[in-house]
């Protein structure tokens, strides 16, 4: 059986594709570098992380991006020999405006070389490539800026050049287009609903590749929209994939939140279900998702336990302030809580409602400018973080940029946290820090901020645990972590 999710933890906009008989998920990053998470399957149940596309600044620049900004959606095809990615970097989606820059980079293997980025033509964000019998066509959805407007619909371009065309008109806050061609007809899969509880997927079909396309009749392919109860959440955003042996699956995103309809801690996550075709249409047997799903009749490829690579955020990992020897790791430190270009943060994704995390620290901070500790983050206003400073050990939380110290103490070198569902607890050298935290401020929900129908900031990502050094003044303060540990439970 699929057990879902697939892909536990923030790995949103799931993108899937088969080569052969290899199968890869490319989901969306964000503000954290390496740019597009990309993992890799031979029987759709087991999957291994194969790290990161958009591995440097030639290929992605965060600085300065918003908190959920950064990559959205990306699209993974194969045509001619190559893996084509498509992504964009979003600057800004407050305030009416969605200021993105789409890209292409191209490669003769997943793992690379990929080429230098190619912009791309495009007033929207959900870019995807439909590679046709002799063209290939960019597809993306259309942001109207002027107020009172916004989803304008699905638009469609050759790629080599050419006018663009609209495919579909909006008609729920559609985003997320696919297309794919199927017995002579072409099938246009699109996410509609928004990103949260009434999020879903839909599928329409056409004889001709520009349309008029018409809406399958029996209503959205998958949505969780209609039942609270259900244990995936949020479910959309999908991308079908056919076996070796002509089986059809969707990937799509779901969320697992605390309580009906409550915070998502862990994010936006990627499930996989079941496809049957009905009447010319693909559908998900009753259309919400299942936790469990048969698999499909390939032999079973588990892959000996990976090591999880570490995320950075808003630059990539690179000598001039991380460096790792063997267990170790060594960070020097960088700007504060808020600061959106050059953090000193590295982290891992929470995969579960109940996990351990744990790291000896070699810090000597020299003036009140300097800190080193463990995290457990979402974004630059919604964190925890226990700190080696020269006050002494302190753990200050920040909800919605508001901050508050929950406990200030003696020297300490083992420091520690664990995530009990809805409550978040600290150690320090194997013994409770008597304080209970609420750890649902590091969820999506809490992270949305939008006053008066104004955008502030989206909660897109999920929650991290983290090694996080900061030095506000650049005096080059370091630390080092040992004994790196996180369990899920």
């Amino acid at each position: 059986m699929i057990r879902n999710p697939v892909l536990p933890g923030f790995h949103p906009d799931p993108s899937i594709l088969r080569v052969g008989d290899d199968y890869y998920i490319a989901t969306s990053t964000f503000e954290w570098y390496p740019g597009v998470r990309v993992h890799h399957s031979r029987d759709l149940v087991h999957w291994r992380p194969l790290g990161g596309i958009l591995t440097d600044r030639r290929l992605l620049d965060l600085s300065g991006v918003p908190d959920s900004g950064g990559v959205w959606a990306p699209d993974l095809t194969y045509a001619n020999g190559l893996f084509h990615l498509v992504y964009g970097v979003m600057d800004n989606y407050g305030h009416g405006f969605k200021d993105i820059a789409n890209y292409l980079v191209t490669a003769p293997s997943i793992d690379g070389p990929w080429s230098d980025p190619v912009p791309l033509p495009g007033r929207g964000f959900d870019a995807a490539l439909f590679h046709d019998d002799d063209r290939s066509y960019l597809l993306s959805m259309i942001f109207d800026s002027r107020p009172g407007h916004g989803f304008a619909g699905i638009e469609m371009r050759p790629l080599d050049g050419g006018e663009a065309k609209l495919i579909l008109e909006n008609r729920n806050v559609t985003e997320g287009p696919h297309i794919y061609k199927i017995d002579g007809w072409y099938y246009l899969m699109v996410a509609e609903g928004g990103t949260g509880y009434e999020h879903g997927a839909s599928v329409l079909r056409s004889r001709s590749l520009e349309g008029p396309y018409e809406p399958d009749p029996a209503g959205p392919m998958l949505t969780s929209r209609h039942d609270p109860g259900l244990e995936l959440q949020k479910a959309g955003h999908g991308c079908l994939v056919q076996t070796q042996d002509g089986d059809w699956y969707v990937a799509h995103l779901a969320a697992r939140p605390y309580t009906t309809r409550g915070p998502c801690v862990l994010g936006r996550e990627t499930a996989i279900q079941h496809v049957e075709w009905v009447d010319g249409w693909p559908r998900v047997a009753g259309g919400v998702p299942a936790v469990e799903v048969p698999a499909p009749a390939l032999p079973p490829h588990p892959w000996p336990p990976a090591q999880e690579e570490w995320s950075t955020l808003r630059r990539p990992a690179s000598p001039d302030w991380v460096t790792f020897d063997g267990d170790s790791v060594t960070i020097t430190g960088g700007q504060s809580p808020y600061g959106l270009r050059t953090p000193s943060l590295i982290a891992r994704r929470v995969t579960s409602t109940s996990c351990v995390f744990e790291a000896s620290v070699t810090a000597e901070p020299r003036t009140v400018h300097q800190s080193a500790g463990i995290t457990a983050y979402y974004n630059s206003r919604n964190w925890y973080h226990l700190a080696i400073t020269t006050d002494g050990l302190v753990l200050t939380g920040s909800d919605r940029g508001a901050r508050t110290i929950h406990y200030n103490g003696g020297p300490a070198t083992r420091l520690g946290l664990e995530f009990d569902g809805p409550v978040l607890r600290f150690t320090c050298d194997g013994k409770p820090i008597p304080v209970e935290l609420d750890a649902t401020i590091l969820s999506d929900e809490h992270a949305d901020d939008i006053v008066d129908g104004q955008i502030r900031a989206f909660g897109f990502t999920g929650a991290f645990v983290g090694l996080w050094v900061q030095d506000l003044a650049g005096e080059g303060g370091q630390a080092t972590f040992h004994d790196v540990r996180y369990e899920a439970r």
